[in-house]
């Protein structure tokens, strides 16, 4: 038997006036708007046609600022020459297969797209130029001046972000009559390990890279692992290598509380010990102090400069490294630290007990990811001794330094900083990373690079050289990147911070000769 209610206006009651939405039905038609809006933003939807750019990526995106752009400037020079359509069909062969080179950028409120840019075009991408020449200046001058000027101008946004120039006649300091290529991308597209992939995949003799497998459309939660939880697990965990295996596996089971019950480490010494450290290291970032005042620390202008210097025997370093019992990278950055130091003095600083902070990129995937390209560094601060002027002492002096950062969770810390940046309007994402450019001077970077000379269409890439973008107010940037044998060392600087980044180069090889000097006259056994 069923029993059948009565309506209200079968009751008598009069019904709603049907042409008038309620206050209720009109809240939950807003409220099923937005739901379907968050979730469209969420899931990737507002891109249909493209790919979603990871939160990281995005945040490099949006850091560019009027002293700063977030590109990555390189140069590469051969010899003998190469011509413009040799370079445009290797990079059509080769860079194309990466679909991130033909891609542009579609921004959007929440965040960005790589979108098939359905009209590319090699020859706005592949161009040749003619070096602008001051009377008496060199081409090497000039390629200098060319690619500082380069550093402040943007790219074009409705096309992919990267252009290379080459100069079919160029003749470098070295003599060698050649070409000279300039290569520039954003810094959303790839990280300086990535390039190196990208690098190789150029050259002869390269290979194409891995094909990937398309992705499906994610939904909000899939979304929201990618971007908040994952960055912080897999590959992450095992290239810091924070303090050992079991470490590694604490931050597995502290992101995975279910799984860590089953396998009774919950309450384990080493989750503790890890916690701890990465509390340690977020009040460490939290609570640093602002840089030493020098006067490579101000208010940046709206112009650049680069400047590079001949290769150092990378045999030499190591053979005084070995001696020294310290690590090639302690080499190079005591001769940075020793030439800045150097430079701060001929101009009037007083480097008596200074100190200067560079953050140093620390890469955070395997290298056979590499050519999946993206960004997927953390961050983490060195304090260069600019201050101590004996070169013995200052190299031990980076050592300890260096040690101390083993084990740090920090550049683990710095990329979810990053990824957390992403998710922001670009005003709060500035406010968030202005942490970085009020604590630091120096953006600093050591790409390994390969180890034998390389060819490009025929021709043997005699040098090759890169700069990292700064941010905020960052007007200093250090490159280090081996090469086929050699160390090449290259600055680029705010023109209002540092009008001639030649001069913090000129002190690089005399600080390293100095350095080479005083380890052979180190007593090195003593008379039985």
């Amino acid at each position: 038997m069923v029993t059948r209610i009565p309506s209200r206006a079968a009751a008598g009651t009069p019904a709603a006036p049907t042409d008038q939405p309620s206050a209720s039905n009109v809240a939950r038609d807003a409220a099923l708007a937005m739901q379907k809006t968050v979730r469209r933003a969420a899931s990737g939807m507002l891109g249909l046609s493209g790919e979603r750019m990871s939160k990281v990526d995005t945040a490099w995106l949006r850091m560019d600022s009027d002293s700063n752009l977030m590109m990555i400037n390189g140069v590469w020079t051969v010899a003998p020459g190469i011509s413009l359509q040799a370079l445009q069909e290797r990079v059509q062969q080769r860079l194309l297969q990466y679909p991130r080179f033909r891609q542009r950028v579609v921004e959007d409120a929440a965040g960005a797209t790589w979108v098939e840019d359905q009209r590319f075009d090699i020859d706005a991408h592949v161009q040749r130029i003619t070096l602008p020449r001051r009377r008496g200046g060199s081409q090497q001058a000039a390629l200098q001046n060319f690619v500082g000027d380069l550093a402040m101008k943007p790219l074009d946004p409705r096309r992919p972000l990267w252009h290379f120039y080459l100069v079919e006649d160029f003749v470098g300091d070295d003599g060698l009559p050649g070409s000279a290529l300039v290569v520039r991308l954003h810094h959303c597209i790839a990280d300086g390990i990535a390039l190196i992939s990208v690098t190789m995949s150029l050259v002869d003799g390269g290979t194409e890279p891995p094909k990937r497998r398309k992705k499906t459309a994610a939904n909000a939660e899939a979304w929201i692992a990618d971007t908040l939880i994952k960055p912080f697990t897999g590959m992450t965990v095992k290239a810091l290598d924070l303090v050992g295996e079991s470490a590694a596996k604490s931050l597995h089971m502290l992101l995975d509380p279910e799984k860590a019950v089953q396998h009774g480490l919950a309450g384990s010494m080493d989750a503790a010990r890890l916690g701890y450290q990465l509390l340690s290291d977020a009040a460490a970032l939290a609570l640093m102090p602002d840089d030493s005042p020098t006067l490579l620390k101000g208010m940046p202008g709206n112009a650049k400069r680069v400047a590079w210097c001949p290769p150092l025997p990378l045999d030499e370093v190591k053979a005084i490294g070995k001696a020294l019992n310290c690590s090639v990278n302690d080499v190079l950055l005591s001769c940075v630290a020793g030439a800045i130091g150097s430079y701060l003095r001929r101009h009037g600083d007083d480097t008596a007990g200074k100190e200067i902070r560079a953050m140093i990129p620390v890469n955070l995937r395997p290298m056979e990811e590499a050519w999946k390209l993206g960004n997927h560094f953390g961050l983490v601060p060195l304090v260069l001794p600019i201050g101590i002027t004996n070169p013995i002492e200052r190299v031990y002096a980076v050592r300890s330094r260096m040690a101390a950062l083993k084990g740090s969770t920090q550049p683990l810390l710095a990329f979810g900083l990053l990824a957390v940046a992403g998710l922001l309007i670009k005003p709060a994402q500035d406010a968030l990373l202005g942490l970085f450019s009020r604590k630091t001077t120096a953006v600093m970077t050591n790409v390994p690079g390969p180890r034998e000379p390389l060819a490009l269409c025929g021709s043997r890439v005699t040098q090759c050289m890169f700069w990292v973008p700064q941010s905020g107010h960052v007007g200093l940037g250090v490159s280090i990147l081996s090469y086929g044998g050699g160390v090449q060392f290259g600055v680029i600087t705010d023109t209002q911070l540092c009008p001639e980044p030649q001069q913090i180069i000129d002190a690089f090889a005399p600080e390293f000769a100095a350095l080479s000097t005083l380890t052979m006259m180190l007593p090195w056994g003593e008379e039985e």
